[in-house]
């Protein structure tokens, strides 16, 4: 078990796009293990590979925080949005900093499994909205850009 540094604002790093994965390995598997033991460890919700300095499009939620509520998008995508909600926002990145950001209520994202598979999944409320932090995140964009 390994527990990553979590890169924090001004790092430069963090204004990077992420790489698409194109391989599913056991290498990915262990980054995705290591980061969810990070989150955890910060009182996290969600956390994207380029805050730990992993360049790579991965987004891990876990907005229950119980057995079997892990979530893992690989290369995610947003391919439908609607209705607009308001939240008070806060990131692992930018500690003590909360901001109030306009999101998406619905969302249906295209993405991957640890396995490669395509999956389609529809979200609403704060998993919605955690989504669109952390694809901000592998897009090179913060809460502090709103």
């Amino acid at each position: 078990m390994s527990i990553l540094k979590i890169l924090t604002y001004p790092n430069k790093i963090l204004r990077k796009k992420s790489k698409k994965i194109k391989k599913y390995n056991n290498k990915l598997k262990k980054n995705i293990k290591n980061m969810f033991n990070t989150m955890y460890k910060h009182n996290g919700i969600g956390l994207s590979g380029i805050q730990v300095n992993i360049k790579k499009s991965i987004v891990i939620i876990d907005i229950l925080r119980k057995k079997n509520s892990k979530l893992i998008f690989i290369n995610p995508k947003i391919i439908r949005k609607k209705k607009t909600i308001k939240s008070k926002e806060g990131c692992l990145s930018i500690p003590n900093k909360y901001l109030n950001i306009i999101r998406y209520k619905y969302l249906i994202l295209k993405a991957y499994t640890i396995k490669g598979k395509k999956i389609f999944y529809y979200t609403k409320n704060l998993l919605s909205i955690c989504i669109q932090h952390e694809i901000d995140h592998i897009n090179g964009k913060l809460i502090i850009d709103y």
